[in-house]
């Protein structure tokens, strides 16, 4: 694990096989972290006791996140469902993805942005295909960190030889998928153990907590701010021209005249730090400069870092339009027309040799050609097949070829700079979420 300090906020997604009990986990752990309001604790109450719930506390705690009507009906997520909770040690963005093989798109989605991924296995099933495929998918877009919460632990009588075989299981797979940073516990979702509070009924268990594993663990940006060169891809260009609003000119007469030269560009910081006095480069335009003041919300700072939104100010007047990126001048990365991909199909409609696309790239988007379809990934034996299509929620390899050079670095090496979409020109429905392979 690494050494870095936790950051106040931490995203993560919750994935599993369908009646796993995810949603009753993430309705439990908000339950008992305090995080749900009063009122809306009432309506779960009362529509859990006119359905004759009968489980712990009265409570069908799968009904906090399961917020579509198919989905209550059901008793499936179909959608990703996004929660906002916070503890005494930081905040957290959770994101509940579907369990469904149908939905794995879905997964995809919540799990592209994540620190860390709660993989959730009923500990009287163990290690199932749709498990091997979340964590499949969960190892190709490098979550940092992986949390296996065995399930359904209060069905084994919470006995340490039901947990153990699983947990060799989660290993096995773990390690054949190449994933570094795992923990398995043992949970009852349904009863609460070892989610907020360790268990006194899995006395042989001596990790912590989901809630307290949570908590503990290092966010993706503090290490990206630690390791990775500096990053911007430019939102805008602020050039004012001495136009402001007439309550600032009211407020500050010199306004105007201070703002009629001012030029900065702006953007959410992908990767690293910058400070006034850093050397820098433009890309593609490929020309050096100098940071003259670095700002947030029109404030000027000593210093920035991602994944803070600032805008840069340069020594030179350099074309840093929207599209361009900004990077630490002696760490650039390369321009490239050709892209090695892992591709995840997000679309319904297949994606074939030969098909013309979009690919964006930051805030950049160029025309693009798919030259080769190389083979596809059989998520039931992790094993790589020839392909000359990539179907609906399927994971394959294909080579695209760019109309222009990108700044692409590989997936292994930055989430941000080695990540794209694939767009269909004639409607602008996003074909799959890429990756740049090594």
């Amino acid at each position: 694990m690494s050494t870095l300090a936790p950051s106040t906020l931490f995203r993560f997604a919750t994935a599993g096989s369908v009646d796993d009990g995810k949603s009753t986990l993430v309705g439990r752990l908000l339950h008992d972290s305090k995080a749900i309001l009063a009122d809306q604790l009432e309506q779960v109450a009362r529509t859990s006791r006119e359905r004759g719930f009968a489980g712990a506390d009265g409570i069908d705690f799968a009904l906090l996140t399961d917020g579509l009507r198919a989905e209550r009906e059901q008793g499936i997520t179909i959608d990703v469902a996004y929660r906002y909770f916070a503890t005494a040690e930081r905040s957290f963005i959770l994101a509940d993805c579907p369990g469904h093989v149908q939905y794995t798109r879905n997964m995809v989605t919540g799990a592209t942005t994540a620190d860390a991924v709660v993989v959730l296995i009923d500990g009287r099933k163990g290690v199932l295909e749709q498990t091997r495929r979340h964590l499949a998918v969960t190892a190709l877009l490098r979550v940092p960190h992986v949390i296996v919460a065995v399930n359904k632990i209060d069905l084994l009588g919470f006995a340490e030889d039901a947990f153990a075989p699983v947990e060799r299981q989660v290993r096995e797979v773990t390690d054949e998928l190449g994933v570094a940073d795992v923990h398995v516990l043992p949970v009852s979702a349904l009863e609460g153990d070892n989610i907020v509070e360790r268990s006194a009924r899995t006395p042989w268990y001596t990790g912590p907590s989901l809630l307290e594993l949570l908590e503990q663990l290092p966010a993706a940006d503090a290490e990206e701010r630690e390791l990775e060169p500096f990053r911007l891809p430019v939102q805008i260009v602020l050039r004012p021209q001495g136009a402001v609003s007439p309550e600032i000119a009211a407020a500050d007469p010199d306004a105007v005249e201070r703002l009629r030269d001012y030029r900065a560009s702006a953007g959410r910081i992908a990767s690293g730090t910058v400070r006034a006095g850093d050397r820098v480069r433009v890309l593609p335009a490929g020309i050096s400069t100098t940071v003259t003041a670095v700002e947030i919300a029109g404030v000027e700072v000593d210093e920035a870092a991602a994944p803070q939104s600032v805008a840069v100010r340069l020594a030179d007047d350099v074309d840093a339009a929207r599209g361009s990126v900004i990077v630490a001048e002696d760490a650039p990365p390369q321009l490239s027309r050709e892209i090695d991909a892992q591709l995840f199909l997000l679309d319904e409609r297949p994606l074939t040799q030969g098909a013309r696309v979009l690919v964006k790239h930051g805030t950049k988007t160029v025309q693009a050609i798919v030259d080769e379809i190389v083979e596809r990934r059989d998520l039931d034996s992790l094993a790589h097949v020839p392909a000359d299509q990539l179907g609906a929620n399927e994971i394959g390899r294909a080579r695209i070829r760019l109309a222009e050079a990108l700044p692409l670095e590989p997936y292994s090496v930055s989430r941000h700079s080695g990540s794209f979409l694939v767009i269909r020109p004639a409607d602008g429905h996003t074909i799959a979420a890429g990756t740049v392979r090594d």
